[in-house]
């Protein structure tokens, strides 16, 4: 909790100025960051190793980090491709002292052995899978957490993609999903 707390603090000092969440989401830091984040765990309690595309301000990523902190074998990768942002991910790394690699890059350019791969508001589904599917195929599990308009962007990525996934309901938000997808065949032609 008390890596929580201080990831939460600065996240909101360093959101004052830098744009990395919505500054009305704050107030609810525990519930729609917090929360929301840890209960990908749940789906995946014997997962190690994680990866979290589009990083960005750090969740699900480094909440994860944080509740895998003293797990053997866990790390979380953060992928993300805007350097200020990878410098505010490499700060609370460093300071919480996380297992956690930051990478400033985009998803589809690395190749890494991970169990989950995670993103959250990071881009549609259909664009999504393409960033995800070098994980995805080398057989990680995505847990995608979406929001209200899961179906629409499922039906889309249908047009693009062959895919085996389910939903599951949001513990954090009776709104959001989470898209469990075990599995990615190949891209269709559109």
């Amino acid at each position: 909790m008390a890596d929580l707390d201080r990831f939460r603090s600065m996240l909101t000092e360093r959101n004052a100025v830098m744009n990395l969440v919505g500054p009305a989401t704050l107030p609810d830091f525990w519930n729609r960051h917090a929360w929301d984040s840890a209960q990908l765990l749940a789906l995946a309690p014997e997962a190690r190793t994680w990866a979290d595309l589009g990083a960005g301000a750090g969740p699900p990523g480094l909440v994860l980090a944080i509740l895998l902190k003293g797990r053997p074998g866990a790390h979380v990768h953060l992928v993300e491709s805007m350097a200020k942002r990878c410098r505010f991910l490499s700060e609370v790394v460093v300071a919480l002292e996380l297992p956690a690699t930051v990478h400033n890059d985009r998803a589809e350019n690395l190749r890494l052995a991970v169990d989950i791969v995670t993103a959250r508001a990071c881009a549609p589904l259909h664009r999504l899978l393409g960033y995800a599917r070098p994980y995805l195929q080398a057989g990680a599990t995505g847990l995608f957490l979406k929001g209200q308009d899961v179906v629409s962007e499922m039906k889309e990525a249908a047009r693009y993609w062959e895919y085996e996934a389910d939903v599951v309901p949001s513990k954090s938000d009776p709104r959001g999903r989470i898209v469990r997808l075990r599995r990615l065949g190949r891209a269709r032609k559109v």
